[in-house]
């Protein structure tokens, strides 16, 4: 029996008509895949992935976390479904489609994953589309959850996976008790809380900018620590509350051009990575007339696996291991060496901050408050700052991925295009890389409203990669 730890349940949350907690991916396949291939391989696979077997169970009047009950039958047939693209089956019609699916809540009587097989692209190809609820998994685990989907290449299959012992679902009495221990617990999670984050409040994004959080934190702290930056997110026609609907767009990059670029400057893949979103986000800017005179503010995801190992959390547990760190994206600088070089110095300062505070503060936070609170806190907070003070412009992530070519069904795998979440909060606009086998794949799911002509992005992504590695290839 495992409950929902409180960032697991805080994507349950927040969650709205509007602001959809879905995360996904595209696959790209060279090839016709059949629905009746993909039941297969799930009847082979599921018994290795938890996250596909497991829908909620809810406490009583909402007192605590919900569960994870295992689905001792998972209905495939309503999970696994199939459809068509009209000809000619282009790139925006299946961004158009999948956009469509993605923007639909999930239904949290069941599993909280759908998956679509998608017949009808050019030049003979199909695609699979598998989105998952948030609370279930995040970057690594989702990766990993279509990893076991997925076979390389030049292997046999791995076959199918022996099945788990059933796992009784919970009962009521025993929530009830845990939920009981969990509130005598809350104070002294709260008083640990305070006496490990209050120190250390001006280095925490969005809290940093709470009146007062500056001095409390100065007052308190016994070590130095460095100065952080004052992020504040400038207006732009995607900050603000998110509409119900979405568009997708997906673009492919030559990996080893952002390797000779990486080489080149002296920085990391992900420097290159994060100053192509700033190009592309500018030019964009730049086109509508909206760019702002000083830099926009990127939300980064970083991973808390093997992060914090106090208390007994290795990071390396089930469920959402992920907070959010606030970099500048140097989006005012024209000059896109310069613009990369301020951007792998932004990096490197947000890195400190991240092996500097406290890895969990969140978590920890929200563990220390009754559920009650928690939920109506979450959906309150997330609505009010939202709609007065968003903390970012623009989410961007890259995930690292398999080199070597894989298979889905015995078709291979071209690509494999990350499909992510926008809301209020975070901006109207998301851009996630993932590496696959040489090359970087790209997804950018934007409000529909807010970011009509999203397919400007992939173009502006390919000039931006060229303006920076063709002094590379001239020297």
């Amino acid at each position: 029996m495992r409950q929902l730890s409180a960032l697991d349940a805080q994507f349950l949350n927040f969650e709205t008509d509007t602001n959809v907690a879905n995360v996904g991916g595209l696959a790209i396949l060279d090839g016709t895949v059949s629905r009746t291939g993909i039941l297969a391989l799930l009847e082979e696979r599921l018994p290795a992935v938890p996250q596909l077997r497991r829908r909620l169970a809810l406490v009583p009047l909402g007192l605590d976390h919900p569960y994870w009950a295992e689905d001792a039958e998972v209905d495939l047939d309503y999970h696994v479904r199939e459809l068509a693209l009209p000809p000619p089956g282009d790139d925006r019609q299946l961004g158009e489609q999948v956009a469509r699916i993605h923007e639909r809540r999930l239904d949290r009587t069941r599993p909280l994953w759908e998956m679509y097989v998608i017949q009808g692209l050019a030049v003979g190809r199909s695609a699979v589309y598998t989105k998952l609820h948030h609370a279930a998994v995040d970057g690594l685990t989702g990766a990993e959850v279509l990893a076991a989907l997925m076979d390389p290449v030049d292997m046999d299959s791995a076959g199918p996976v022996p099945k788990p012992e059933p796992q009784p679902p919970p009962t009521l009495w025993r929530m009830l008790a845990r939920t009981a221990m969990h509130a005598a617990a809350s104070p002294l999670r709260l008083l640990r809380f305070a006496g490990e984050t209050l120190p250390v409040l001006d280095q925490l994004p969005v809290v940093s900018r709470v009146p007062g959080a500056r001095l409390l934190s100065g007052m308190l702290r016994t070590r130095p620590l460095p100065p952080v930056p004052e992020f504040a997110a400038p207006p732009t026609p995607f900050s603000g509350p998110v509409s119900a609907h979405r568009r997708f767009v997906f673009a492919e990059l030559s990996l080893a051009a952002v390797k000779q670029v990486k080489d080149a400057c002296g920085v990391t893949v992900n420097d290159v990575v994060m100053a192509l979103a700033a190009a592309a986000v500018r030019q964009w800017l730049v086109d509508h007339g909206a760019l702002p005179d000083r830099p926009l503010v990127a939300g980064v995801p970083f991973s808390l696996r093997g992060k914090d190992s106090r208390r007994g959390k290795s990071g390396d547990g089930p469920g959402n291991q992920v907070t959010i760190m606030l970099t500048t994206l140097a989006t005012h600088i024209a000059d896109a060496r310069e613009r990369l070089a301020a951007v792998s110095t932004g990096m490197r300062a947000v890195k400190e901050r991240f092996e500097l505070t406290p890895a969990r503060w969140l978590e920890d936070l929200t563990e220390s408050l009754p559920e009650p609170v928690n939920g109506l806190a979450d959906r309150t907070a997330f609505e009010l700052v939202g709609q007065t003070m968003p903390p970012v412009n623009v989410v961007v992530s890259n995930v690292p991925g398999p080199q070597f070519p894989l298979s889905v069904a015995g078709v291979r795998l071209l690509a494999h295009y990350p499909v992510s979440v926008i809301t209020d909060v975070s901006g109207g606009l998301n851009i996630t890389a993932f590496s696959y086998d040489g090359h970087l794949d790209v997804g950018i799911i934007a409000d529909r409203d807010l970011v009509p002509d999203v397919w400007r992005f992939p173009g502006y992504l390919r000039a931006a990669l060229d303006e920076l590695r063709d002094p590379v290839t001239a020297s």
